[in-house]
């Protein structure tokens, strides 16, 4: 069992707690796709996910391949997400030493 999963946030997620629970979803259905791949190294490159005002933001610890992009897109893109094609992907800046 994978047990370090991506830090799950939303905008306005106090008033409107919703969001997290979609979130919720969308991240299933996103790794659900890649398990159905066989893609294992999908789940480890997740960050955080963030519902920005109706944007998905999925950050990486490491870039996602376009496929993995996909997978959130689709998700996003879903009944259980925001039926929308806002999907933003960035990488996790990483502190130098």
């Amino acid at each position: 069992m994978y047990l370090d999963h991506p830090k799950i946030s939303a905008t306005n997620s106090e008033t409107e707690p919703d969001r997290i629970e979609r979130l919720s979803r969308v991240y299933g259905y996103a790794i659900g796709l890649a398990d159905i791949d066989g893609n294992t190294e999908c789940i480890t490159k997740l960050a955080k996910i963030h519902d920005h005002k109706g944007t998905l933001m999925v950050i990486w610890y490491v870039a996602p391949t376009q496929v993995e992009k996909t997978y959130f897109s689709r998700a996003w893109n879903s009944r259980i997400g925001d039926e929308t094609e806002l999907v933003e992907h960035a990488l996790m800046l990483q502190e130098t030493l």
